[in-house]
C-alpha cells in the first residue's frame, strides 16, 4: 500500500458547480495504513452531491454520521474506532439537537471532541458539519 490511500477522490467543480473552483480533494485519507482522516461531512448524498434536509439540524447530523460510517467502512474502519471529532455549527441553538443525534451514533466510543460555532458553512442550507479522525485496528 502507498503511504496514503485516498477515499472517494473528487474535484470541487463537481461538488460546487455554481462556484469557480477546481480543487482535487478526497472524502478521506488513510495515512500509513492506520489513521483515517475524513473530510468534514454534511447532509449531502456523496454519490449525487445533492444537499439534504435544509435547515434541519437533527436530520443533517444523521446524514453526516451516515456518511462518516460509510466512509470509515470503505477505509477499513468503523465508528467505534473514531478518536477525534470536530463539530462545526452555524448557530449555538443547534448544539443540543446535533449532540443528541451524534450521541446515538457514538455511544460508548468516547472520542475527544471540539465544537466550534462558525458564521456559515460552504452552502447556506447546511447548519452542521462533522469531521472525524479514526484508526484502522490491527
Amino acid at each position: 500500500m502507498a503511504s496514503h490511500q485516498r477515499i472517494r477522490p473528487f474535484n470541487t467543480k463537481e461538488t460546487y458547480p455554481e462556484q469557480n473552483l477546481d480543487n482535487d480533494l478526497s472524502q478521506g485519507v488513510v495515512a500509513r495504513g492506520t489513521t483515517v482522516f475524513l473530510r468534514g461531512q454534511v447532509s449531502q448524498d456523496l454519490d449525487t452531491r445533492e444537499s439534504l434536509h435544509a435547515g434541519d439540524a437533527t436530520l443533517q447530523t444523521r446524514k453526516a454520521m451516515e456518511n462518516i460510517s460509510m466512509l470509515l467502512a470503505e477505509a477499513g474502519s468503523q465508528l467505534s474506532h473514531i478518536c477525534r471529532t470536530v463539530v462545526y455549527l452555524t448557530d449555538i441553538c443547534h448544539r443540543e439537537d446535533v449532540y443528541l443525534e451524534m450521541g446515538r451514533w457514538l455511544k460508548g466510543v468516547h472520542p475527544c471532541s471540539t465544537g466550534i460555532v462558525v458564521s456559515e458553512l460552504a452552502r447556506p442550507e447546511w447548519v452542521v458539519e462533522v469531521e472525524v479522525t479514526a484508526v484502522i485496528p490491527d
